[in-house]
């Protein structure tokens, strides 16, 4: 059962920043102990994830997505995507050895939040997982909230979350930085779903620049970078408005 109904969200993929570029180099990672023989990812977009994933010799690989491409921006022959209404109930009826839903979630309401997990442990016991955090700019960003949400909504279903990954990619600049900012990856594990530590909340500095205007206009004239100030490490959890108040009023002692 699966809906071919186009969602009425207002996101044009020719407007977004996803390049071949960042699943190439982060795929073989995901990968690096076994290949998976299936693949499904869930808001494919263009097809670059499954595109790299068949590059990588995964050869059943499928895509659903909310928005429909026109074939020239497709990176996947159209046949292997289908349109499907994300924030209602859907079912392929099979199961793939690895799903992805990366940056997806956020561009739901809030409401339709379960139904979107569900239909994810539905299609297989391993979800490499990523979604907006809290003030990240973005094309209708409408439910954006930090990992332990989303953790939780999956240990209510048996599965358990990590992020190691998600520090493997982080200084990778050839992977987008919203993918080193909020992946996670959920297991089926019900006797230990629940129990593991809560997955942190951290602002990238890729992020962070492309989200605080003040601090981006402001690096270069102040020549930050070439005093030394490292801008690597990663920036605690809190509303994002609020670390950039902090960052003028350094900014502000730092005037010459």
């Amino acid at each position: 059962m699966i809906t071919s109904e186009v969602q009425t969200i207002d996101y044009d993929h020719s407007r977004n920043g996803h390049t071949l570029n960042g699943p190439q180099a982060a795929l073989p990672l995901f990968f690096a102990h076994e290949k998976p023989k299936s693949l499904l990812d869930v808001g494919c977009g263009t097809g670059t994830w499954m595109r790299a994933a068949q590059d990588l010799g995964v050869t059943d690989i499928f895509g659903i997505d909310g928005v429909e491409v026109p074939t020239d921006q497709l990176n996947v022959p159209k046949q292997l995507i289908r349109l499907c209404n994300l924030s209602l109930p859907w079912n392929l009826d099979r199961r793939f050895e690895v799903v992805l839903c990366l940056e997806v979630a956020e561009h739901l309401d809030a409401s339709p939040a379960e139904t979107l997990i569900d239909g994810l442990v539905r299609h297989g016991n391993t979800i490499y997982f990523s979604a907006a955090c809290p003030g990240q700019i973005g094309q209708h960003h409408v439910n954006c909230q930090w990992p332990a949400y989303w953790q939780q909504l999956f240990n209510g279903r048996g599965y358990v979350c990590e992020d190691s990954l998600r520090w493997q990619i982080w200084d990778d600049e050839r992977i987008e930085p919203w993918y080193r900012q909020n992946l996670f990856v959920a297991r089926q594990a019900p006797r230990d779903a629940g129990h593991e530590p809560r997955i942190k909340g951290v602002v990238h500095p890729g992020i962070f620049l492309g989200t605080t205007s003040v601090f981006q206009a402001r690096i270069e004239s102040l020549g930050l970078i070439n005093r030394g100030i490292s801008l690597i490490r990663p920036i605690v959890p809190g509303p994002i408005r609020t670390v950039a108040a902090k960052v003028k009023r350094h900014l502000k002692k730092e005037t010459p």
